[in-house]
């Protein structure tokens, strides 16, 4: 398909371009990220019909250190990705460690961009990516914490945060001279982190990040270069953000969304409902962190940092949200007792229609499948991978009806 087809945007996507993160996956380990490859995506590959598919890999700091110990390991990731028909241009370098502990919770966020071995880490992506994107990608993008969890911040922390990220920005552009791949770092904003609200993101990268790359002697135009977000869906639905008119505003200030992660958030309509109060806390679990967000009667945004204690303290006079990840394709649960945020997601591909001049790798992110209700919970690794494509499949089929999507023989 041409520029300029009737009904078609100028830049639209190839089904082999969507992808889904495999954070969902345990793969702290060299060799469990190996098995992931080989297993779970490259089926969800096959089951597409798909020649080649794009990966959003999650690499935790084990398996990235692994892979750069030696050139037999590094072979080795190199040539799984391509016996397996995968295409490495984005990264989910936000959980550190191991994502699939028996509580992982608010140490998700550890370390944050104060400590150095958050820079590392993160450079280490950097390396490892460069090496196997493909080379008719333009740019790989590293999705990243929004500097730290807001309740253990402090303005020192917030300035080896500023520090951390031009020397992150600085690494990059030499990365860039050295090897001609450009690799953007993307901070995601999520609720109950320093940066959790377009309010805060716009200011900080407008104004914060230019005076500490001014201080340090460093090119203010480097940090558009090589700096930029990854835009979740769900996140900026359960802080009541219109993902539109977020997107809009961030656009408008020239920050580069290098990412949208797709996905969906879970919605309690009618809080007076007891039976419907019960079936939302059949989601309270041990593993992650559900902060959850109301409106008060000014508009304003309230929370909890996890769903018990919103179920405990909520009113129950306006809807509820939760940072509780839904398979995006999920419109209402629990016999309609419970909703989600997919509309913003329809919301977030219209801006897309609108914007075709703005092309973000696009990424299904529903690492929660393996913490959902028993009753709603895959049950094997087969089930898992049939939930997947399921996701990618309706994502295809809401941006083919937009005109979003190219009609390719694959």
């Amino acid at each position: 398909m041409t520029q300029g087809t009737p009904g078609y945007t100028k830049t639209a996507w190839h089904r082999s371009d969507l992808t889904y993160c495999t954070n969902v996956h345990p793969s702290e380990t060299l060799e469990q990220l190996l098995a992931v490859i080989d297993g779970p995506l490259a089926t969800v590959r096959q089951t597409r019909r798909l020649a080649n598919m794009g990966s959003g890999l999650w690499l935790s700091h084990t398996a990235a250190t692994r892979v750069l110990a030696s050139d037999k390991a590094y072979r080795a990731f190199s040539q799984t990705l391509d016996a397996n028909g995968i295409d490495l241009f984005t990264l989910n370098g936000f959980p550190y460690g191991d994502f699939h502990s028996r509580r992982v919770k608010e140490r998700v966020y550890l370390p944050d961009w104060s400590d150095d071995a958050r820079l590392l880490y993160t450079l280490d992506l950097a390396v490892i990516l460069t090496g196997v994107m493909p080379p008719e990608q333009q740019e790989g993008t590293i999705s990243s914490v929004p500097l730290g969890f807001a309740p253990d911040w402090s303005e020192a922390r917030q300035e080896r945060a500023l520090n951390s990220l031009c020397r992150c920005i600085g690494a990059l552009h030499e990365i860039h001279q050295e090897s001609g791949c450009s690799i953007r770092l993307c901070l995601e904003m999520e609720p109950g982190c320093v940066l959790e609200r377009t309010d805060q993101l716009i200011p900080f990268f407008t104004r914060e990040l230019p005076h500490a790359l001014e201080q340090q002697g460093m090119d203010p135009d480097l940090l558009f270069q090589h700096l930029g977000i990854c835009f979740d869906v769900c996140h900026q639905a359960v802080m009541f953000e219109d993902t539109y008119e977020s997107l809009s505003r961030i656009h408008q200030a020239g920050i580069p969304i290098g990412k949208i992660q797709i996905s969906s958030a879970l919605e309690l309509c009618n809080p007076a409902s007891q039976s419907a109060r019960n079936e939302l806390a059949e989601f309270i679990e041990a593993r992650y962190l559900h902060q959850s967000c109301h409106l008060d009667e000014n508009s304003q945004v309230q929370r909890a940092m996890d769903l018990d204690q919103a179920v405990e303290t909520f009113p129950c006079t306006t809807p509820w949200r939760s940072h509780f990840h839904i398979p995006i394709q999920t419109r209402e649960l629990a016999s309609g007792s419970l909703g989600t945020t997919q509309d913003q997601i329809l919301r977030t591909l219209d801006f897309l229609v609108d914007h075709p001049d703005f092309h973000p790798h696009l990424e299904v992110e529903t690492y929660t499948w393996q913490v959902l209700p028993e009753a709603i919970r895959p049950k094997d690794e087969t089930a898992l991978v049939d939930g997947l494509s399921a996701e990618l499949e309706w994502l295809e089929q809401a941006m083919q009806s937009r005109g979003l999507l190219q009609e390719t023989s694959q």
